[in-house]
């Protein structure tokens, strides 16, 4: 390479040098290994001020594969410098093209992914096979290419003869790249490669994703395969949940009459039906005290969708009319409706209350009138009274790793409002991706948003949950502008929802870290080392080795530096900003605070100079308090409360020779607010624990309330199961204040064992004023398009929804089992009513609609004959016995089913949208 001082020689110097440019490939032809070689000798004369290239030799040294007969060997070029090089360029276009000839184009792979055994070699390990299947006109080369993807780093490759390796790159990525025992694949030819990794593959949540190739001799690009297909285990190795599983369930349920129905949801404290309706137009106004306005008119509007105009907003008048009143006394979120012949009245005390009014007013409204243009509805005549049990209800919205666009975010919103969710805990930034802009610090979005392949993630983070080998292409990039997070924040006030924005800290942090690592690198280009490190959030000279649960060696904030405390300063700065620009309300921020861990800081200099100049932090696990304390001093200096995962009021002490962790009495009483979400063996009354000891507690039990996690044990099902399975029925029977009296199954699904929560905490009546209220979050590993996200939350979170605001079921208090369970089943018969004849069918067209999941059929054989329920009466059981899949034709189920084969159910839902097929065998 001429370098740039070569300007600076004195005139008439020469200089003789080589250049070199070779490339090598392997290829499986018959004329076996190619090597192209291009070697040109140059000299170099320093003359008028100018350096002048003129070429002496270039020789091709051996050229197979390809005629170049317009070159010839020993060919003698005297030109100036820039023919040289065009020629050089020539000869590597010819090679790259001739290489590229004589492989596969990574779009003609596809790959076949299946699962062979379960507890493999008796351990708890699944054996499976990945195929490469050739569908080309170029063979797959034995080597010279890396495979990457994303899966658990336990998998590895089968056998000492195996024709590959895998290695594991950082958190999920993984590569597998070909041994001397792999041969080349030619066209229509296939490459059959086993893999064994740990754990079972209950479903497909486990599964290698996200597959794509990069050539050796451009290890900065990576490309796309063809496909990749999953296939369905041929056994139950794993013990899926069968049809007769789920009638068994779906048995105690009751079909109730429509009339019969409350027809407000969530459920109100008080509730009566008068028999005096009110026939409904559009040319009935909405009149509203001034404090009402806005409630009112964002009630107009949704009624111009019923009846295609917009009815008149008012301050005043007479006649028939929905009126929004204030009255005082009704607490902060309480309000009163009362639907008559003359209309409507809504009172209330606040703007709040009087909303929730209004959305109790929407439900009154029968579900099937937003599928076309009324002209009149009729409400059902109500004397309601209502208050919501908790103040907060709560939903967490992850968009770290994977994303969703502004439009669904407020769509969310709207579901939220309806149901009367009042806070959205906002979790924009985590190892996979950082989702906000911040002004001033441009590479948390140029860098911390995007991900594709990367040999050092300077430009981009690294491919992460399938997210695949382009930046920008999938929901593993993107992000909100600050413009559309202000919209969002004014979206969500209007609607009475408040934003908790939360900054993972100081583990989960790995997009930050990296982001603020770019920034660095920028700004000593730049010759700026001071405002180079103003955010650095890593000791550059850490040599701390760790492994995260989610498998990241560099995902954690060194809490040593002042730096970082700079960095939460300004984003949290930049935060208040947009809320104030917003006129949104903001109390507190979240800091995270979970899963950091052990080996972190260890060989930090940074933590080791802390250590030593403050008496107060004597190891690394002293550094939680610090960091904590740090935050919550910063917090109060603006007003607010810090909020966070149950790590950021615990801490570790031995017991009984182990380490466990338990409230931590410094912060205690501190107005701390802690998402406790372990309920887990070992962990079962953690809530209660901290509770008890002074924090302000938000349950956010992952037994119950973690939408991500899959409703059943089946293999089809999409979502996580660590935490066990999630159907609508699990935060339905959620109880707040005694969750654990009606724990019915442990996290495999299997019945849980009472003696489990022998001499566990019980919530005391301090405890009990310390629970502030419940949260279900969704967490999006798994959520990569907006129709997953609506099927993962729906139905579930109208069971969150009906525990977070009715009052507590009397078959929760009830001490008498048996008084206990009957009343239950009343009670869940009446919620799937509900839900199967009332709200999901207004969900397909509320909000434009929502992907809702239908749920599958219970089905079972008796007396020669197959029966089928559903758990949401309501939707239609359709069949066939002919092999077909059913569709919105087939036959209705009306009884038992006495034809032999192959019965498959479907269950639909009023716009012929179905759940998945099952079937059973009639002999």
């Amino acid at each position: 390479m001429l370098r740039k001082d070569t300007e600076h020689l004195p005139f008439h110097t020469s200089i003789k040098f080589l250049a070199l440019v070779e490339f090598e490939r392997e290829q499986a032809t018959q004329e076996g290994c190619l090597l192209l070689r291009a070697e040109a000798t140059f000299e170099l004369n320093a003359q008028r001020g100018r350096a002048l290239f003129c070429p002496n030799t270039v020789r091709i040294l051996r050229v197979p594969c390809y005629n170049l007969s317009k070159l010839r060997p020993n060919l003698m070029i005297k030109k100036p410098f820039l023919a040289t090089v065009y020629c050089l360029l020539f000869l590597y276009s010819v090679a790259c093209a001739q290489l590229g000839a004589n492989r596969i184009a990574p779009q003609n792979l596809d790959l076949t992914w299946k699962v062979l055994a379960e507890n493999y070699q008796n351990k708890s390990q699944t054996l499976s096979a990945l195929t490469l299947q050739n569908t080309g006109e170029a063979p797959l080369p034995a080597t010279g290419w890396t495979l990457y993807f994303n899966a658990s780093p336990s998998f590895r490759a089968q056998g000492d003869n195996a024709p590959v390796k895998v290695e594991h790159v950082n958190g999920d990525l993984l590569r597998m790249v070909p041994t001397d025992k792999f041969k080349p694949v030619p066209p229509g030819g296939s490459q059959r490669i086993e893999l064994v990794s740990a754990g079972q593959m209950i479903n497909q949540s486990r599964a290698p994703q996200g597959f794509y190739l990069v050539w050796d001799d451009n290890s900065a690009k990576g490309y796309n395969i063809g496909s990749q297909t999953n296939k369905r285990p041929e056994k139950n190795w794993v013990g899926w949940i069968q049809p007769e599983d789920v009638y068994r369930q779906n048995e105690v349920i009751k079909d109730i009459p429509m009339e019969k129905l409350t027809k407000v949801f969530p459920t109100p404290a008080q509730y009566a039906e008068t028999a005096q309706p009110f026939t409904l137009t559009s040319s009935v106004p909405v009149i509203a005290d001034k404090a009402f306005t806005k409630e009112a008119t964002l009630l107009a509007d949704h009624l111009a969708t019923v009846f295609g105009q917009k009815p008149a907003v008012k301050t005043s008048g007479t006649g028939k009319a929905i009126r929004l009143q204030q009255k005082q006394g009704l607490g902060e979120e309480g309000y009163e409706l009362e639907v008559s012949p003359q209309g409507a009245v809504i009172s209330a005390s606040t703007p709040a209350g009087a909303f929730y009014g209004t959305q109790s007013l929407k439900t009154l409204i029968p579900p099937t009138a937003l599928a076309k243009p009324q002209n009149a509805v009729i409400l059902t005549g109500v004397k309601v009274k209502d208050a919501p049990r908790f103040g907060h209800r709560a939903y967490m919205m992850d968009v770290a790793r994977n994303f969703q666009q502004k439009e669904e975010v407020l769509k969310v919103l709207d579901l939220m409002a309806l149901y009367k969710l009042n806070v959205l805990h906002f979790h924009f930034n985590d190892d996979e991706g950082w989702r906000l802009e911040i002004p001033g610090l441009p590479e948390l979005t140029a860098v911390g948003s995007q991900r594709g392949h990367t040999v050092d993630n300077k430009k981009h983070l690294q491919p992460t949950l399938g997210s695949g080998p382009e930046p920008g292409k999938t929901s593993g990039s993107g992000y909100f502008s600050r413009e559309d997070f202000i919209d969002i924040l004014k979206y969500a006030r209007d609607r009475h929802i408040t934003v908790i924005p939360e900054i993972e800290t100081p583990g989960h942090a790995r997009a930050a870290i990296k982001s603020m690592d770019a920034r660095y690198e920028r700004l000593m280009r730049e010759g700026k080392p001071e405002e180079a490190k103003r955010y650095l959030l890593r000791d550059l000279n850490d040599k701390s080795v760790y492994r995260s649960v989610q498998n990241w060696d560099d995902n954690v904030i060194d809490v040593a530096l002042p730096s970082t405390y700079a960095f939460l300063e300004k984003v949290t700065d930049e935060l208040l900003t947009m809320y104030k620009e917003a006129g949104a309300p903001i109390q507190t921020i979240h800091f995270g605070g979970d899963e950091v861990p052990r080996g972190v800081w260890e060989q930090s200099p940074a933590v080791q100079s802390l250590i030593a100049k403050n008496p107060a932090v004597k190891n690394t696990d002293d550094l939680w308090f610090y960091f904590f304390g740090n935050i919550n001093d910063m917090l109060k200096e603006r007003n607010l409360y810090l909020s966070g995962w149950e790590e950021i009021g615990l801490k570790k002490v031995k017991q009984n020779g182990r380490t466990v962790y338990v409230p931590n009495p410094e912060f205690a009483d501190d107005n701390f607010h802690v998402d406790v979400w372990n309920n887990l063996a070992g962990a079962e009354d953690l809530a209660y624990k901290m509770a008890n000891a002074g924090y302000k507690v938000v349950l956010t039990n992952v037994t119950n309330l973690y939408m991500d996690l899959a409703y059943q044990k089946a293999y089809e099902e999409e979502g996580l199961y660590w935490g066990g399975f999630l159907d609508v029925d699990k935060p339905f029977y959620f109880i707040p204040y005694d969750y654990m009296k009606n724990q019915k199954v442990d996290m495999y699904n299997n019945p849980v064992d009472k003696a489990t929560f022998a001499g566990k905490e019980q919530l005391t009546e301090k405890g009990k004023a310390n629970i502030v209220g419940i949260q279900a979050p969704l967490w999006s590993e798994t959520i990569k398009t907006p129709e997953r996200l609506e099927y993962m939350l729906l139905p579930k979170v109208l069971g969150v929804a009906e525990r977070a605001w009715a009052p507590d079921p009397a078959w929760a208090t009830e001490t008498d089992e048996r008084k206990s369970e009957a009343a239950y089943n009343q009670a869940w018969s009446e919620f799937v009513n509900i839900l199967g004849k009332r709200e999901l069918p207004r969900l397909n067209y509320y909000a434009g609609g929502y992907n809702y999941r239908i749920p599958t059929a219970g089905a079972m054989i008796k007396d020669g004959a197959v029966l089928a329920n559903t758990q949401l009466p309501g939707l239609v059981i359709r069949y066939t016995t002919n092999g077909a899949e059913p569709t919105a034709n087939s036959k209705v189920y009306t009884g038992p089913i006495k034809e032999k084969g192959t019965v498959k159910l479907k269950v639909f839902d009023p716009s012929g949208r179905s759940g998945r097929v099952v079937s059973v065998e009639n002999r």
